[in-house]
C-alpha cells in the first residue's frame, strides 16, 4: 500500500485570455459567508498581480469581517456574458501602510480623473484598510 500524496495541488494559472480580461478596470463581486451561513456579496475594486487578485476594504465592514472569520471567497468579474470566477482562500494583511498604498493604487486605476482619485485617496487616509490577496484554487472562465 502506498502512502497518500499529501502535497497540495499547484494553484492554477490564469489563461492569457483571463489575464487580459482582468487587467481592465472592471468591477469584481466578492462572495463571502455570513456567520449564519448565508452568502454576502460586495462590489470591489481589484488589481491583478500575476495570478493573484488583490483587493482592499475599510476595516469593520461585514464582508471583510466575514473573511477574517472564514477566509473562503469567490470573486467574479463579468462583462456581459464574458467572465472569470476565482475561488479559494484569501491571505489577509492588516498593515496600515500597505492598506493605504493598495487603496491609492486602486483609486488611480478606477478613477479616470486624477483630481477625483486624489480626493478619494485623501478620504481613504482617514480609514483603517485591510488588504486581501487571492491566489485562486479554482478558476472558471468564459470568453466569447
Amino acid at each position: 500500500m502506498t502512502a497518500p500524496n499529501l502535497t497540495a495541488a499547484p494553484f492554477p494559472t490564469l489563461s492569457a485570455a483571463a489575464r487580459r480580461f482582468l487587467e481592465a478596470p472592471r468591477f469584481g463581486i466578492v462572495a463571502t459567508i455570513n456567520p449564519d451561513g448565508s452568502p454576502l456579496q460586495a462590489v470591489v475594486w481589484y488589481v491583478l498581480e500575476t495570478d493573484t487578485i488583490v483587493f482592499n476594504s475599510r476595516a469593520g465592514r461585514r464582508w471583510p469581517c466575514n473573511l477574517q472569520r472564514d477566509a473562503r471567497v469567490s470573486i467574479t468579474v463579468a462583462d456581459g456574458y464574458d467572465y472569470a470566477e476565482m475561488r479559494g482562500r484569501v491571505e489577509i494583511d492588516e498593515d496600515p501602510d500597505l492598506g493605504q498604498a493598495v487603496i491609492a493604487q486602486l483609486a488611480r486605476r478606477y478613477r479616470s480623473d486624477s483630481a477625483v482619485a486624489e480626493a478619494d485617496i485623501e478620504g481613504f487616509q482617514k480609514q483603517r484598510r485591510v488588504t486581501f490577496r487571492l491566489r485562486p484554487e479554482r478558476v472558471f472562465e468564459r470568453f466569447r
